[in-house]
């Protein structure tokens, strides 16, 4: 199918989603049919809200559409770029929430006004969905308008955008900022909205999700590949390339981390799933076949990265502090004289390194598996395998906590590292993680119990949520429940893990609970039209997950969840020098900034 709107139409997986004005359409087209339909659906649960008494007030429902649509205009209205001599449909990547000034990198005196597309696909899914809630087509044309823009103006010979952790464009001066960090693509669980970069075009599309291969991938037959990819490479034999199937942790030039490897899983299945493109599917499940390989074959533990970095330099004990992978594998080094052959850096498990195997890669993973149907069985397995192991080794259930471990089980609670390297300087201590956890954990075991309805997902999910203060959903699905209805949280992966849950058991509290978060985050973190962590927040990033969270939830009371793009996992970041702060990141520098 050439586009989302013909697929839906053919498919009537998305009610009308993304077809055509009305007025362009003949009678008995499918999508006319369609948009009657989902017209009517919206009707009757209208009218059944009306009717049917509930604990929640709709005029709450209302207010919170109406938050999100206030943001919206709010981004139109003071996001988009007004700065050069030539304005563009792009947006900044947010503004200050007193001056509504955009806001800027810092490096070696410059000031760049950020535009990082990477760091706006939360945004694109709000707009469109915005628009598929409220039939006002100004937000899908804003984000239709800035994706085009970005095809037609900002994709290099080899397909590539300029977009990612060190590289963005600066509004002022429309050239690309760079030189703060390696001037390279990169994309870390980064999980683009590919939907509607293919409708919007279709051939740019398709040459960048085959480039994002073509640049990270150095060694096809042992899928070697890096972080960072180069600019204007010519296309190679991509697809048609040979594969060993490589045994673990052979030694490669790259760095085959998790957090790339999904934005190169995602790109190559939304290929297959855009353009029938077989083959890109094989490496596609290929290449998430090197991280299940790679797993402990006794705990089913692991892995970050299923290669070792090759050793260049020969590190001696003045070198620790030097946590570049040119001396080789950095847990080796640093942890192997404890811990023998287990301390690769793959198997390493911190809860850091957890929130992202089982969180952001497993939340993408489990949503490609589902819209792949049958086809997507064995990434659907293999994601729910790695789950329950985490859930078995990695948690204690009777402090919950998260544990740091290697992917042997050893847990490493409590170890004092005795020389500095990656993991810490010398003398730190290895703690377990407190609660509240990351969300984005709570929403993979929250939707992959939706997806399977195993009860050992069920119960690591009762105690995540247990562990965000919202109570306790029961120790199954037909226990009694003792969930905090009146809690203070307005985490908005919280709600998405609530949405979930409530779509697999539609217990009615559940709704309820998640109604009341959403209560909070109207009262907690949304000021000035913009949403933010807390009201002494000084920068306002549009990139903000709570509009998507938001927009979930009213699609899901009105029974039509899938009119709004799902959350994924992932975001977009900068990484690089900043003045004042070294190598940093934007949220330690710019969202995190306080007043």
């Amino acid at each position: 199918m050439s586009s989302r709107a013909e697929r839906s139409a053919v498919e009537g997986t998305r009610a009308g989603r993304n077809c055509p004005a009305p007025q362009h359409l003949p009678a008995g087209d499918p999508c006319t049919l369609l948009r009657f339909a989902r017209i009517v659906k919206i009707a009757l649960v209208t009218l059944l809200s009306l009717l049917v008494p509930h604990a929640y007030a709709r005029e709450n429902n209302q207010k919170h559409l109406d938050a999100v649509k206030q943001f919206a205009d709010r981004v139109l209205e003071v996001g988009r770029d007004t700065y050069g001599p030539k304005h563009t449909p792009l947006f900044a990547d947010g503004v200050n929430v007193d001056t509504l000034e955009p806001v800027v990198w810092r490096f070696e005196g410059n000031e760049w006004i950020i535009s990082n597309f990477a760091n706006q696909q939360h945004l694109m899914r709000v707009l469109v969905g915005l628009s598929e809630l409220t039939e006002e087509p100004k937000y899908q044309q804003a984000a239709e308008d800035a994706t085009r823009h970005m095809f037609e103006h900002h994709q290099d010979s080899s397909g590539l955008l300029y977009w990612g952790g060190h590289r963005f464009i600066d509004l002022k001066t429309n050239t690309y900022a760079s030189g703060f960090d390696s001037i390279s693509h990169e994309l870390k669980s980064t999980h683009p909205y590919y939907e509607l970069m293919w409708e919007v075009n279709p051939s740019g599309t398709e040459r960048l999700l085959k480039a994002v291969w073509n640049a990270h991938v150095l060694d096809w037959s042992r899928l070697d590949m890096n972080r960072h990819g180069k600019w204007g490479l010519s296309m190679g034999r991509l697809w048609d390339n040979s594969f060993a199937d490589p045994e673990p942790f052979f030694v490669g030039s790259g760095l085959t981390f998790i957090n790339c490897g999904s934005d190169l899983i995602l790109a190559a299945v939304s290929l297959h799933e855009h353009s029938n493109d077989e083959q890109a599917l094989t490496w596609a499940k290929r290449l998430a076949h090197q991280y299940v390989k790679a797993r402990h074959p006794q705990t089913q533990l692991g892995v970050y990265q299923y290669s070792q970095a090759e050793q260049k330099k020969t590190p001696t004990p003045a070198d620790d502090a030097d946590t570049s992978s040119g001396f080789g594998d950095r847990a080796k080094r640093q942890l192997g004289p404890e811990f023998g052959e287990v301390a690769l850096e793959g198997n390493v498990l911190t809860p850091q390194r957890a929130f992202e195997i089982y969180g952001n890669v497993a939340v993408m993973q489990l949503t490609i598996a589902e819209r792949l149907g049958g086809r997507g069985d064995k990434l659907l397995k293999w994601t729910v395998d790695g789950l329950v192991a985490y859930a078995r080794y990695g948690h204690d259930a009777e402090t919950n906590t998260l544990r740091p471990l290697l992917a042997d089980g050893t847990d490493l609670s409590g170890h004092v590292l005795p020389r500095d390297g990656y993991f810490g300087k010398k003398g730190t201590k290895l703690e377990v993680r407190e609660p509240p956890f990351q969300g984005v954990l709570t929403v993979s075991y929250a939707r992959a119990y939706r997806l399977t309805g195993d009860e050992r997902l069920r119960d690591m999910l009762r105690h995540l949520l247990i562990g965000h203060d919202v109570g306790d959903i029961g120790a199954s699905a037909e226990s009694t429940h003792d969930l905090k209805l009146e809690t203070d949280v307005s985490d908005p992966e919280v709600l998405l893990a609530l949405i979930e849950l409530h779509r697999r058991e539609d217990k009615p509290e559940q709704l309820e609970l998640a109604n009341r978060i959403a209560d909070n985050i109207f009262k907690h973190r949304f000021h000035n039209g913009f949403f933010l962590p807390s009201r002494d927040h000084v920068n306002a990033n549009f990139d903000a997950l709570e509009p998507l969270a938001l927009l979930t939830l009213e699609a899901h009371r009105r029974e039509d969840v899938e009119a709004i793009a799902p959350y994924v996992g992932g975001g977009g970041y900068i990484h690089g020098a900043y003045d004042g702060h070294g190598r940093t990141y934007d949220r330690r520098v710019i969202w995190n900034q306080t007043r």
